[in-house]
């Protein structure tokens, strides 16, 4: 099983998205932190659809709660400021795919934490900053799933 971990999302229906596509996937998702919205927000439940009850959804109050309780297998922590590509990731499975909220990213606590294991979605025309949190997700998720022939 692949991990997403979303560190204080702040975008119901991205959420809501991720949440979806861990369904499809059969990915266990992981919300970290202060969120930018209640759980039982229409709009993230819109964005899910009826998937909700097929979502293994674990919450974590804080980072350093995630942290310790993680005993999965290794982080794979995506930003835009990394410069090595994730498609460079050996991903396995148990393996988390952590991500920071919409417009903050991820703390430098988190980015410095393995900076082997740090890693982007090249944007090669240079016109965007990010992709959008779920559209990263789901990239991300879909070529561990690809490495892992897991479909």
């Amino acid at each position: 099983m692949l991990h997403i971990v979303l560190v204080e999302p702040e975008i119901a229906p991205n959420t809501g998205n991720i949440a979806r596509l861990c369904a499809a996937a059969g990915a266990r998702l992981h919300l970290v932190g202060r969120l930018g919205f209640r759980l039982d927000a229409r709009s993230l439940r819109r964005a899910g659809v009826d998937y909700w009850e097929h979502v293994d959804l674990v919450r974590h109050n804080h980072w350093a709660e995630f942290a310790l309780e993680w005993s999965g297998g290794r982080l794979w922590v995506f930003s835009a400021k990394a410069t090595r590509p994730y498609t460079g990731a050996d991903f396995r499975d148990n393996d988390a795919l952590v991500f920071g909220g919409e417009s903050r990213g991820l703390p430098a606590s988190i980015l410095e934490r393995d900076p082997s294991r740090t890693v982007t979605i090249p944007m090669p025309t240079g016109h965007v900053r990010s992709l959008n949190l779920a559209t990263a997700a789901g990239i991300a998720l879909y070529e561990a799933l690809r490495q892992l022939n897991l479909w």
